[in-house]
């Protein structure tokens, strides 16, 4: 899985729907996309309390258990729901009307919340991607899903380049959100170029600062190699499984696009969620480049996350002209998110699959 080149100069109002996508000589162009709004609750955002029966309601606060992610009673649950793009970008995607769409028509239970650490995003301005996390966590939370905070590291590599940043950002949220039970923090996003013990000294500073002040929430550790634990460099999981981070409620991140993910990354993940606990923070229909859906291979990958009970987020919430953004072009600025009319292909068949 080569990683993420950003089409920034194709797409400068709606760029390309996949942090793989990022060009490393367009850095100036993303500080200018950077500018872009990414106030997504104007004002105007409705904040209606939980509807009865939530996801929220019906599971509690989540944990760890074994290689499960389970319900507060200790039941196996599969948690399913989409991913934002980065939220410098796409912010009319992300109203009040958008998640209700999510909540209450896709009937979704999870939301991941992308905060880029570059790219235009937090380290342009640290208080207002802060900010803007906080209030799309506390939409999720009205609307009774739980939420993760994605901490959306891509370029460079090692996380530890925004390890400062990181600290930074959770123990502001994690002390904001503490007494939330609906939230869980995912520490970086796709580390590539180091090997895992590198990954897992990062996840060895961050953890505690979020224990600290949140003691019981799930914390999503990132693999190797774009979270893939390994595969897209050349190797698998077997590194991950025999030296895994020695922290408790603690699950591993693993990536996939479907349309160049085959049968022998389904056949790591399979031995992965056998022996570590597995989240599927991010995959898409197409290719990592955003085009191309196969929804035949990407049927075979969520028959596999049900049989295992591994929970996902697919990517993207945004209406970029390609094949993996879930709304048409134009729709998100029409305000209206429900049924399936505003919806591309990708949209309609991810709708399917989370109202299962």
């Amino acid at each position: 899985m080569q990683h993420r080149l950003r089409e920034l100069e194709e797409e400068v109002r709606s760029p390309t729907s996949h942090s793989r996508w990022v060009v490393r000589g367009s850095l100036a162009l993303a500080a200018t996309l950077g500018l872009l709004s990414a106030n997504t609750a104007h004002g105007q955002e409705n904040q209606p309390a939980a509807k009865a029966g939530t996801p929220v309601q019906q599971y509690g606060k989540i944990r760890v258990c074994g290689t499960q992610l389970c319900s507060q009673s200790g039941r196996p649950i599969q948690l399913r729901g989409m991913s934002t793009h980065g939220t410098q970008w796409y912010p009319k995607c992300l109203t009040g009307a958008a998640l209700d769409a999510l909540a209450y028509d896709w009937k979704a239970s999870v939301l991941r919340v992308s905060t880029y650490a570059r790219e235009g995003g937090y380290h342009k301005n640290p208080k207002k991607f802060t900010d803007l996390a906080s209030r799309l966590i506390d939409m999720a939370t009205a609307r009774g899903m739980y939420v993760i905070v994605d901490w959306h590291t891509i370029h460079p590599g090692d996380p530890h380049q925004d390890l400062g940043n990181a600290l930074t950002f959770f123990k502001q949220l994690a002390e904001k959100h503490k007494h939330k039970r609906n939230v869980i923090y995912e520490i970086a996003n796709e580390p590539h170029h180091v090997p895992w013990t590198t990954i897992r000294r990062y996840a060895e500073r961050v953890i505690p600062v979020i224990r600290s002040r949140d003691p019981d929430s799930v914390i999503l550790v990132p693999t190797p190699a774009w979270a893939t634990f390994g595969l897209a460099l050349g190797s698998d999981e077997q590194e991950v499984i025999a030296d895994p981070v020695r922290a408790a409620n603690v699950m591993y991140t693993f990536h996939f696009y479907a349309a160049v993910a085959r049968e022998k990354w389904m056949a790591s993940l399979d031995r992965a969620s056998s022996k570590l606990p597995v989240f599927v923070t991010e995959w898409g229909t197409p290719s990592w480049n955003g085009w191309g859906n196969d929804f035949a291979m990407a049927q075979k990958w969520v028959d596999l996350m049900a049989k295992k009970k591994i929970s996902w987020t697919k990517w993207s919430i945004s209406d970029s002209r390609r094949d993996l953004s879930v709304y048409k072009q134009g729709a998100c600025s029409a305000g209206k998110f429900a049924g399936t009319r505003v919806l591309k292909p990708a949209g309609v068949w991810a709708r399917d699959r989370i109202r299962g």
